[in-house]
């Protein structure tokens, strides 16, 4: 290890009224250095990554960068010194190309006139580093799922020189092979000198990568050690300050009635062929790579996008319907976990209460439809309490909780709607450890109480941990479907690869 680091943080600290973000926080970050940030959501990682950015100032504390104090007052500044973040928060400007956002700092030009062809040349180059050659860099960003869009923010990360990259949550929403590629980058910036400070949920990840680990509880720094010192429990317990265990237990389940029937839904460009069948009491998760039509066939069942074919049957017998929108969706028993929480899915400048009981309001008002504000704020506390949601108190805005605590916020609308059939959509995406337990305990629990479960997962080991069955996509066709126990991890894998042997890679379709 080189003796100079080329980060060092004294004593930082920063609040937000009476929350206390970051309390005395110090450490290093050594040049080739891979620096893991781990703690439970609202410990402190993404705030002080943030600060190191210079999208925070801090409230105490200093900082030094390669010897020399370092003050950033803004991202710009950082970044003209060589700090750079690509943020769990999507930072992407929707209206522009996949090029103009990969190059938004440093646009070529000629004359005053961007050069197009060159910015193609240049975006082909850098998504290619992360494994999406088939994206067309004139293609709109607003048109791509967050995958895609998280991989551009990575692109745009790592197209620029830095010395600290700082990536917070990057493979939250990547598959395996995006994970992959990722990685193998990481490699080479660590090798060419890079220090990155890398946040993640992900301990397995994090184990494989890092050369060092430091825990955050509750905005204060508990330890710093090297990985390979570092037992997972002991990382664990650190977190959350109790023990977890390894796996999930769960009782065997007899599923129920048939609950739901989807037969050859298509929607082009990218679902061909997707037929499946859940039961009452049933986790279905599916698997697939980016791109494979997951969430494409799930938005289209829920009604936000049109279908161009296909049969949607409920109860047993199947009782076939029509759903034309999210509204109608609503009214058969169905409710949909968004991915994107950020842009679909929360009102991010309302308040906790308002965001929970937004899709429930009937319930909760009186005679000539006012809402009773006793009733709401009571329902909205039990499922605070019940998700274990960290905010100071229900009429805190949305927009001011960390990502992990955001995503149980969208859970809990929908929990409190009481909806027969729950379609989740990487519901655990940005959440720490102790919390997805949490979420796992629950998915279980309203599957024991006859609920029927759809749950689209990038995660491989969460899908077989939790799924009574996983259903897997590829190249816009369910192949395959395992049973629990049965589907190894190269099994699932193999499956989600199958639709795309014929074809040398894989092409994101023009909108």
């Amino acid at each position: 290890m080189i003796a100079q680091p080329l980060l060092r943080v004294t004593g930082l600290g920063k609040s937000y009224g009476p929350v206390r973000a970051l309390d005395q926080v110090s450490l290093e970050v050594f040049p080739g250095e891979v620096h893991a940030l781990v703690g439970e959501n609202g410990a402190g990682k993404s705030t002080l990554c943030r600060v190191v950015a210079g999208l925070v100032r801090p409230d105490a504390g200093s900082m030094a960068l390669a010897g020399a104090a370092y003050a950033p007052r803004h991202k710009r500044e950082a970044g003209r010194l060589g700090v750079r973040m690509v943020m769990q928060e999507l930072n992407l400007v929707a209206n522009l190309t996949v090029g103009e956002n990969v190059f938004i700092e440093q646009l070529p030009h000629f004359w005053g006139w961007i050069d197009r062809a060159r910015l193609r040349r240049q975006t082909r180059a850098a998504l290619e580093r992360v494994g999406l050659a088939g994206l067309d860099p004139d293609r709109l960003v607003r048109t791509l799922g967050v995958g895609q869009q998280q991989l551009v923010e990575i692109a745009a990360g790592l197209s620029r020189d830095c010395r600290l990259l700082i990536l917070d949550e990057p493979t939250a929403a990547l598959t395996d092979p995006e994970i992959e590629q990722l990685f193998d980058r990481i490699s080479e910036l660590r090798a060419a000198g890079t220090a990155i400070l890398y946040i993640s949920h992900r301990m397995g990840e994090i184990r494989r990568i890092a050369d060092r680990i430091s825990v955050l509880r509750d905005g204060r720094l508990v330890a710093t050690r090297p990985t390979a010192g570092f037992a997972l429990d002991e990382i664990v317990r650190m977190m959350v300050g109790r023990d977890l265990g390894e796996e999930l237990a769960r009782a065997p389940r007899t599923p129920g009635p048939l609950a739901l029937e989807v037969r050859h839904l298509r929607c082009s460009p990218v679902v061909r062929d997707v037929s499946f069948r859940v039961r009452e009491g049933e986790i279905l998760g599916f698997a697939g790579l980016m791109g494979a039509g997951r969430t494409e066939a799930m938005r289209a069942l829920f009604g936000a996008d049109r279908f161009d074919g296909g049969e949607v049957l409920l109860g047993d017998p199947g009782r076939r319907v029509t759903i034309r929108s999210p509204r109608d969706a609503v009214r058969l028993g169905l409710a949909f976990l968004t991915e994107n929480r950020k842009e679909e899915g929360l009102l991010l400048p309302l308040s906790l209460r308002s965001n929970i009981t937004l899709g429930n309001l009937g319930p909760l008002s009186g005679l000539g439809g006012w809402i009773q504000r006793g009733q709401e704020a009571a329902a909205s506390a039990r499922w605070i309490r019940a998700l274990g949601l960290r905010c100071r108190h229900q009429e805190q805005l949305a927009a001011e909780l960390s990502g992990g605590n955001q995503q149980k916020l969208l859970m809990a609308r929908w929990l409190l709607r009481d909806a027969r059939i729950l379609i989740l959509d990487e519901p655990t995406r940005g959440i720490d450890v102790g919390a997805k337990f949490e979420i796992y305990r629950l998915l279980d629990q309203l599957a024991a109480e006859g609920k029927a479960i759809l749950m689209i997962s990038s995660d491989l080991l969460e899908l077989m941990a939790v799924a009574d069955r996983i259903a897997v996509c590829s190249a816009g066709r369910l192949v395959s479907t395992f049973n629990r126990g049965q589907g190894s991890q190269e099994e699932i894998m193999a499956a989600a690869l199958s639709g795309y042997r014929r074809e040398p890679s894989v092409q994101y379709p023009s909108p």
